[in-house]
């Protein structure tokens, strides 16, 4: 029987390894590649039972040591590179079991405004708690970036804060050895590892929620209205000289009593309107609801994206690709979908969708390859066959520059894309706009008014 469940002072080793195949199987949900013993998720699960034998008694007896963390290195959106850690599929089970177990001691004492790795909150309930600090006057926002943050968690802070509700020493010791664990880089080379939650590992979340937890309540005991979603936090103020005051002061708590690091370029006091806070910039009206806008950064990288989705070389197949983007799409409106409706959401959506369209169409004409062969297919796509092979005909056209001709525009229209499952962006935030739009008309209709799905009025 798996536990998911406990009180302050009750996590111990058994509960982990009561947990440990229910670890696995969340584990093998999110198919992680392999860690530095080169075993995969399918390798592990082969053996499961025996693993899980092994370990147990390893784990009571304190005989399990984690082994290294693999070290890889992701592009960040906005530039340079972020480093994540990714522990063996076992070390990852053995993490996860432990997550379970301790979370329970920690959840319902985080702040309410701590928004990021918590369940039952998003990024969509971060921004919802902005919205509000902002249309209640607070229309300053101190955006506070701590440079490297999951890199220089200190680890004897961390350490302490976890004693103070969890009492097994075995868990405490076990706990340790996973934050020291060596680290193998690219290279090839092991270093140590002497601060640092390493992202990547399924208890690095919840460990960096503990951290900042100080913060949080630090914030809350000045009266702040704070924003926190992982390490990003906006403070939002009634005035810029409040705001530069706030950034002095958190600055100083955060370096001197937490022992992390502002990153003072990236940080600002500025109008909300004007920050990047989770893909977002909000601006708010004057005696009206805060505007959700897509930021500029946003923007740029789904244009980025799009262009990854579909590259230029030969060899991917169409429908394959058109599955890549709009599955990429989907995703993308599950987080940004909360946007406000206007024109400032409406034209960046219409562009990437022209843009996504072109760049398909470009990869349709490549595997057609021959001019005869794209003549013939625009005019089965009922273009008369005068038409297709004057405009296919004509000069000397690449094949990026032929997907923009009108004829072919109109042959390998958005109608030829959505029959074959493309996403538009447009037509989605419509959609979510005009749902908004009836659920609000629904829940201001009279009782006597409103009608049943048969068009009868209630009770008739």
């Amino acid at each position: 029987m798996e536990v998911n469940l406990g009180s302050a002072g009750s996590a111990t080793m058994e509960e982990v390894v009561r947990n440990l195949k229910g670890a696995f199987e969340k584990v093998a949900a999110n198919r992680g590649a392999p860690g530095p013993d080169g075993k995969s998720v399918r390798e592990v699960r082969d053996h499961l039972p025996q693993v899980i034998s092994e370990l147990g008694p390893a784990l009571l007896a304190g005989r399990y040591t984690p082994g290294d963390i693999r070290r890889v290195w992701i592009p960040k959106p906005g530039g340079g590179e972020r480093g994540l850690g990714i522990p063996n599929v076992v070390d990852r089970m053995v993490q996860e079991a432990v997550r379970r177990v301790i979370e329970p001691l920690y959840e319902p004492h985080f702040h309410p405004s701590s928004h990021g790795f918590r369940p039952g909150r998003s990024c969509q309930t971060a921004i919802a708690e902005a919205q509000r600090h902002t249309e209640e006057g607070h229309g300053w926002v101190v955006d506070i970036d701590l440079e490297k943050f999951f890199d220089r968690v200190h680890h004897q802070r961390l350490m302490a804060r976890l004693a103070e509700r969890i009492s097994d020493r075995r868990l405490l010791i076990l706990l340790g050895q996973m934050l020291k664990a060596g680290v193998v880089l690219p290279e090839g080379v092991r270093v140590s590892n002497d601060e640092g939650v390493p992202q990547g590992g399924p208890l690095s979340p919840l460990l960096s929620n503990i951290v900042l937890d100080e913060l949080d309540r630090e914030l809350d005991r000045r009266g702040l209205h704070f924003v926190r979603y992982a390490d990003d936090c906006n403070i939002y103020v009634s005035s810029e000289r409040a705001g530069k005051r706030v950034m002095a002061s958190i600055s100083t708590f955060i370096r001197e009593r937490l022992r992390l690091q502002v990153n003072e370029k990236k940080s600002a006091v500025a109008r909300p309107e004007t920050r990047h806070f989770l893909g977002f910039r909000l601006r708010p009206q004057v005696g009206g609801p805060t505007e959700v806008l897509l930021s500029e950064r946003t923007v740029k990288r789904l244009r980025d994206r799009i262009r990854e989705l579909t590259p230029r070389r030969p060899g991917v197949a169409f429908d394959a690709t058109i599955r890549a983007a709009s599955g990429y799409l989907k995703g993308w409106l599950g987080h940004f979908g909360v946007a406000t409706e206007g024109t400032s959401v409406l034209f960046p959506a219409r562009a990437a969708d022209a843009h996504l369209r072109l760049r398909l169409r470009a990869i349709q004409l490549r595997h057609w390859k021959t001019r005869r062969t794209i003549v013939r297919r625009i005019i089965s796509l009922k273009t008369t066959a005068k038409t297709a092979f004057k405009r296919i005909y004509e000069g000397r056209k690449s094949t990026w520059a032929l997907a923009n001709a009108p004829v072919v525009t109109r042959a390998l229209s958005k109608n030829y894309f959505a029959v074959r499952g493309l996403v538009s962006l447009a037509d989605s935030f419509e959609g979510i706009w005009r749902s908004i739009a009836a659920s609000k008309r629904q829940l201001t209709l009279p009782w006597g008014t409103r009608r049943s799905s048969s068009g009868q009025q209630p009770g008739s």
